[in-house]
């Protein structure tokens, strides 16, 4: 049965492309992860912050460098593009500091439309790290691939995550009653979105 109006995003513009690493400013970058991430995978889903929030932890550097290798293969995929949040190194060795997780998933390229995630490292947090990776990334979202509406859900009681998408310019929706379950059971959730010509953030 064929489609009346062709995909928004036609198959490939992610699998057939280089993952790129996105500039936030001189002192951040998005890049895609590294298997050598895995003990600051760990580090983070050990925080009890980040498990809150989450349905899964990771108990050994085995499992982090699986999750790792999904979100590597998402992009192949077309499913998702996850990128690690970081400081690039200033010394000699190279060395970086790992901040946080900033991810689109649930990529639906044939309509234009995704949904953000993110995470960030006690160290990283109110220092307004999430809100500009946030930023760079929809507007690479919008500008560079083409999607037309990306989502952000985050339970009500997550006033931090709530900051992060109104500093972003993530316009606050609606809720969806009992929309995910957590490990203290069934949440409400904020659904904030942003669409292409929304403007700039603030």
């Amino acid at each position: 049965m064929p489609y009346l109006v062709p995909p928004h995003i036609p198959p490939g513009r992610l699998a057939d492309s280089v993952q790129p690493a996105l500039p936030v400013a001189e002192d951040l970058l998005l890049r895609p992860w590294r298997y050598g991430d895995a003990p600051a995978v760990l580090a983070a889903f050990a925080d009890p912050a980040i498990q809150r929030w989450h349905l899964r932890r990771a108990d050994t550097e085995d499992e982090a460098r699986d999750w790792i290798d999904q979100w590597r293969n998402a992009w192949y995929c077309e499913t998702g593009a996850h990128r690690a949040v970081v400081r690039p190194g200033d010394t000699a060795d190279g060395a970086e500091e790992l901040l946080g997780r900033i991810s689109l998933r649930s990529l639906t390229p044939a309509i234009g439309q995704a949904e953000c995630a993110y995470w960030m490292l006690p160290a990283a947090r109110g220092r307004g790290i999430a809100p500009r990776a946030l930023s760079t990334l929809t507007r690479w979202s919008f500008d560079e691939i083409g999607f037309e509406r990306l989502e952000l859900h985050h339970s009500v009681l997550n006033e931090a995550s709530c900051r992060v998408a109104a500093k972003a310019g993530f316009a606050l929706e609606g809720t969806r009653r009992r929309g995910h379950l957590h490990a203290d059971g069934w949440h409400d959730m904020h659904v904030h979105a942003r669409i292409r010509g929304d403007g700039a953030p603030g």
